[in-house]
């Protein structure tokens, strides 16, 4: 199987795939003919002979090729730009068949930061015993697709968790809850994770 780059960055931030070839000191860009393209569909940007050729739209002002090493600078990325990309690279020497010197994949895994969660708690019965409590989590507007955790005095507790998002590359809102029987003060500590990174807050809870 052909090993898959990957490079990660965040919406707004500047990000730059690599592409499998680069071209010689001696040689120019004049001499070749290079794709990007995303998901084989789209061509993101393509040069032939040392002129850019084409150029999707919704990649203009925010991309650029390295005219040497031909990585694709894309700034500032959006979610959308989530997936995987090739480098398509033809040598014109013999203009009757390009040869193709490489077209490897490169997957960029953008990631949106969720909110600070927010955390809240209602009693929804108590007695002399215990209180039973409803603690709820949110947090919004981060990309991809968060787990979210809870843990009371450090001891990890399940969510009712729920999310929200209008398509697979929009922002996601997550909210989960949890019924709890408090018998003495606590500290709840809720924690979203996307892609290596966290967002945690807690909450202390008297009995």
């Amino acid at each position: 199987a052909l090993e898959t780059k990957v490079v990660k960055s965040k919406v707004g931030e500047k990000v730059g795939l690599p592409c499998c070839h680069e071209i010689p000191s001696s040689e120019s860009l004049h001499n070749y003919r290079v794709y990007w393209q995303k998901n084989i569909t789209e061509v993101v940007l393509a040069y032939a002979e040392g002129k850019k050729i084409s150029e999707h739209e919704r990649y203009e002002n925010r991309s650029e090729m390295n005219t040497s090493n031909l990585t694709l600078w894309i700034s500032p990325v959006e979610i959308l730009d989530n997936g995987t990309y090739q480098c398509v690279v033809q040598h014109l020497r013999f203009s009757q068949n390009p040869v193709v010197l490489c077209d490897k994949p490169v997957t960029l895994f953008v990631t949106a930061d969720f909110s600070e969660p927010n955390v809240t708690a209602e009693v929804s019965t108590s007695s002399c015993e215990s209180t039973e409590m409803v603690v709820r989590c949110s947090s919004h507007g981060g990309f991809p697709k968060p787990k979210i955790s809870g843990a009371l005095n450090n001891m990890s507790v399940m969510w009712d968790a729920s999310w929200v998002s209008e398509s697979s590359v929009s922002p996601y809102n997550v909210t989960g809850k949890v019924r709890l029987n408090v018998t003495k003060d606590i500290e709840f500590t809720c924690s979203v994770e996307y892609n290596g990174f966290a967002k945690s807050s807690s909450l202390f809870l008297s009995r």
